[in-house]
């Protein structure tokens, strides 16, 4: 049995102490820590089996009963609790991304190199048994040589102002995501990064300093090319969607729906709209994903991402930054 600790009572991190609670047998919650805890909070996860709550997450990183953190804490907070839990002993899963900054993110990396334990980044769409399926298909050859892949990825609203002043950006906060998967699909890394992006959901983001709507292209090192296309709002949901192309054929998934029936009658042929948001889509990804820390740990086997899974996709992020600012395509080398 594995006691865990969870630092962040947000969203994300509720969505963990459901995952552990209810999902992974061989996992316990000893403690949850947020600086802004409300009591309404703290009872919930006492009913959901957390043994304590606390506003001061070094309690975690202290308690020797606690095997491994889960950091699910605003971004800003990411690297430096890295490196706290990985000098305190402590096993690691963060929430994407480590950090925006390279150089942090080489920190964590360096701490790792001097106190060796499991390292997890929670890119959760690698475990959802739609884009499963078609890496599935890739590794079995069925595929080929890889030619090109497109991922679609939009939103069914964009996020709040005070968000997007704190985000990072779309590439950092929404694409990094899709330039994960695209890592995952192709099995290799990227070469270099292109962008075209608008203002067309909400002015005010762009007013913010940010896009809401964008196509990326990248070349891999494999030789294929990837194509990314971005909204921050699709009138009709969650739109979730790859293709990988190649020299034997192709494998492609649709969005998830609630059902899939389709009714035909004389007013037309209709089915459902895809599932609301990413808690409706991937909620057993993220399960899926603490299932495989947590067997890691107990089996002393290599998580299914470790930290250059976390570098990665912030450089590809930071690459999109620069293309979109200077109009060419940046080379990845260029970022740290």
């Amino acid at each position: 049995m594995v006691t865990v600790g969870i630092i962040g009572a947000g969203r994300i991190g509720k969505v963990h102490v459901e995952s552990i609670s209810t999902k992974v047998a061989n996992a316990r919650i000893k403690m949850l820590a947020d600086p802004f805890i409300r009591e309404e909070t703290a009872q919930w996860a006492k009913k959901m089996g957390v043994a304590h709550v606390t506003k001061d997450y070094r309690e975690v990183l202290a308690d020797p009963e606690i095997d491994a953190v889960l950091i699910c804490s605003s971004t800003d907070t990411h690297s430096p609790i890295s490196v706290e839990a990985i000098r305190a002993g402590k096993h690691v899963f963060c929430e994407k991304p480590i950090d925006h900054d390279v150089a942090k993110i080489r920190e964590v990396m360096s701490a790792l190199e001097e106190h060796p334990v499991k390292y997890q980044v929670g890119f959760n769409r690698r475990f959802d048994h739609n884009f499963a399926a078609v890496r599935a298909a890739v590794d079995a050859g069925k595929i080929g040589e890889i030619h090109i892949v497109k991922v679609t990825s939009r939103d069914p609203e964009p996020p709040g102002m005070e968000y997007v002043k704190v985000s990072g950006g779309m590439f950092l906060d929404m694409t990094i995501h899709d330039f994960d998967m695209v890592r995952y699909l192709t099995g290799c890394n990227a070469t270099e990064v292109y962008v075209e992006a608008a203002v067309l959901v909400d002015p005010a983001i762009g007013e913010a300093g940010d896009v809401d709507t964008a196509v990326i292209t990248l070349k891999m090192e494999n030789g294929a090319i990837a194509v990314i296309d971005n909204s921050r709002k699709a009138a009709y949901g969650y739109d979730q969607r790859v293709e990988v192309f190649g020299s034997r054929g192709m494998a492609a998934v649709s969005n998830d729906t609630a059902s899939s029936a389709v009714i035909s009658s004389a007013e037309g042929v209709t089915g459902e709209k895809p599932l609301h948001f990413f808690l409706e889509r991937y909620m057993d990804a993220y399960a899926k994903e603490l299932q495989y820390f947590v067997d890691a740990i107990e089996n002393g086997t290599d998580t299914p991402l470790g930290v250059v899974d976390g570098l990665e996709p912030v450089r590809m992020g930071l690459a999109a930054k620069k293309s979109l600012a200077e109009h060419r395509p940046v080379k990845i080398a260029e970022i740290g």
